[in-house]
């Protein structure tokens, strides 16, 4: 049988590949290496690294009695968990491009596993805060997550394997909400007191993370054909100039835009797992239990959410390339802002519920489309443009707490309800994001401008004449299916196009 478009035969990998070795396919249930093998480990590691940083919102009645907590203290607290991973975030990102995501992410994963031990000995408010503050750094493995999906798999699926990995990942947060209560009702029951058990329960979330860790060191590889350190020792790769690497993501206004974006999808839902298990243990005087496990269901959602939100933009991307992967991040995020707007103002506890999911489905979704697009925004600066993404991800998160969930202020409702109204004035930013090869919401490409010009702007005269640009050239060819009108600005020659 031929191959199909795209396809490369090869021996050496189970699934079907292109020109850079990379999957042009995504079978979910597939443990293949190192694709499949790839995808699993870093979900699960990221899991791991969320159910940490949130083990502690569902046990905050309990914990806020235990350490008399003030509002402020659970604002600030909540703050803190996010805003520890927004350097970290930055810095994850510029490491994948140095010593690859495998590496970047097993360290810092076994890091800020200690920490979450170490929240078990917290003894005032003060050691609350630093213990939420440290174990959020984990979230900065979301960085290596994306940046793994986007090396192992092809721009044709990339869009789902990005959204299924942090989907599944960011599960973890709803898994929190319902695990932990559990856990800590079992430990009652063994006959720990109430303020023992909340301590002990966070035992569970640090071996787990520290199991991932290994296992992504034992298991994992960092590129289809080998590891980082592996592929440079033999020659076959190019360490790439730190500096060199974040100067073209930094200097690339698109990359501050899938920030700005992010920060309102992915900020809102870490904002949203910080305060939604206590808004209705106090508005709807719902028990612990009960409350923990109506705030799961937004983290649960995550199974589906996400993964449909980069699918659709990977099959918006088949019908009108580049512009339908802005089109529909824009409508899906600004529709999210809505609904949050409508969760802050519905008064009754079956409607707040079914809203609250409706809404979780948009805003997750839009985290996936938002990584549908990063992936392009640079191919030699790729851990840089996702670091920053995802660094926007956490400051949008620690602005909506400062301004809306931290003290009395505002009520938590009327929090949510500012929240709505920020996400849709942010999301206007996405218009702004164009491509020369492929043009923007409202603009189309600019005649003659291929993706080999764009992407070769990364690389000086000397760094061609070396040759070092040639796997962006790889990556140029197989991203032409981001055009609107296959190959309607470059000339009949240039278009023998790989599928990717």
């Amino acid at each position: 049988m031929a191959p199909r478009d795209g396809e490369f035969q090869s021996k050496k990998f189970a699934l079907p590949v292109d020109a850079e070795n990379k999957s042009i396919d995504f079978p979910l249930f597939s443990v293949a290496k190192p694709h499949m093998r790839a995808f699993h480990l870093c979900w699960i590691q990221f899991f791991a690294c969320f159910l940490s940083t949130f083990a502690a919102p569902p046990l905050l009645p309990i914990i806020r009695d235990n350490l008399n907590l003030t509002a402020n203290d659970i604002g600030n607290a909540g703050i803190a968990s996010v805003s520890g991973a927004i350097f970290a975030r930055v810095a994850m990102g510029a490491a994948c491009d140095i010593v690859g995501p495998r590496l970047a992410s097993a360290t810092l994963t076994l890091l800020t596993a200690p920490a979450v031990y170490l929240s078990a000995v917290a003894d005032s408010a003060t050691g609350f805060f630093l213990m939420r503050f440290f174990t959020g750094f984990a979230l900065a493995t979301f960085v290596s997550t994306q940046y793994w999906m986007s090396s192992m798999f092809a721009p044709r699926v990339v869009g789902q394997a990005n959204g299924q990995a942090a989907g599944w990942g960011n599960l973890g947060g709803g898994v929190a909400q319902l695990v932990m209560p559990l856990v800590y009702s079992v430990i009652l029951k063994i006959g720990a007191t109430p303020f023992a058990a909340w301590r002990i329960a966070f035992f569970i979330p640090a071996l787990f993370q520290m199991s991932s860790a290994f296992a992504v060191m034992l298991f994992g590889q960092d590129l289809p054909d080998g590891n980082f350190h592996q592929l440079q020792k033999s020659g076959d790769m190019y360490k790439d100039s730190a500096s060199k690497v974040l100067y073209h993501g930094v200097t690339n206004y698109r990359s501050w835009i899938t920030a700005l974006g992010y920060g309102f999808c992915f900020g809102v839902e870490l904002a949203v797992n910080n305060i939604i298990a206590y808004y209705f243990y106090d508005r709807f005087n719902l028990n612990l239990y009960i409350s923990g496990m109506v705030a799961a269901s937004f983290g649960m959602v995550n199974l589906f959410s996400r993964p449909i939100g980069g699918g659709l933009s990977d099959f918006m991307a088949k019908k009108f390339g580049m512009r339908g992967r802005i089109w529909s991040w824009w409508i899906v995020q600004a529709l999210s802002g809505v609904l949050c707007i409508c969760l802050g103002l519905i008064d009754t506890l079956g409607a707040s519920i079914a809203v609250m999911i409706i809404f979780s489905v948009f805003v997750q979704a839009a985290e996936g489309l938002t990584f549908g697009v990063v992936p392009f925004v640079s191919r030699r600066s790729l851990g840089v443009v996702s670091g920053m993404t995802g660094a926007g991800g956490n400051v949008g998160a620690v602005i909506t707490q400062v301004l809306f969930f931290r003290g009395s202020q505002y009520t938590t409702e009327k929090g949510i309800q500012y929240m709505g109204i920020m996400i849709i004035a942010c999301s206007f930013g996405i218009t702004s994001i164009y491509f020369p090869q492929w043009g923007g919401m409202f603009w189309g490409p600019k005649a003659d401008f291929t993706e080999e010009d764009y992407y070769l702007r990364e690389w000086d005269s000397k760094e061609q004449e070396q040759g070092l640009h040639h796997v962006s050239m790889k990556f140029a060819e197989g991203s032409r299916n981001e055009r609107c009108n296959k190959g309607k600005s470059v000339p009949e020659a240039e278009m023998t196009e790989t599928r990717v």
